[in-house]
């Protein structure tokens, strides 16, 4: 098998509006209207060719598990993070580029990756 990329990433939320509130409100993701009714909340939304899928249930434990968006601009992203009121931890060098993290309302964890050119 060789995988030609990541279709999606899915998480899960108890509180499914206020999550995807932040995700396009605060990160810029779009609402895709071709969900299914699973006959539990959640929204698909779309970040460029990828998409996240909010599923309705509770947070897992934490234990290290995230998804990375890729960003231009690593640190007017946290300037505009933090403006809003997000905690956001200070950047730091990866070694292959740029990264820090924030999290969503319900807890899970977002990385925000500016790669070395």
């Amino acid at each position: 098998m060789k995988p030609a990329g990541i279709h999606h990433v899915s998480i899960m939320t108890p509180e499914v509006e206020a999550t995807k509130d932040f995700y396009v409100d605060v990160l810029g993701f779009t609402v895709r209207d071709d969900r299914p009714d699973f006959g539990i909340g959640g929204y698909w939304l779309d970040a460029g060719a990828q998409q996240l899928h909010l599923v309705e249930g509770a947070v897992p434990n934490r234990a290290g598990q995230h998804f990375a968006l890729r960003v231009d601009d690593l640190d007017a992203v946290v300037t505009e993070l933090r403006a809003k009121g997000y905690e956001v931890k200070d950047p730091f060098d990866s070694g292959v580029g740029r990264q820090t993290t924030v999290d969503d309302p319900v807890g899970n964890m977002v990385e925000l990756n500016q790669p070395n050119r």
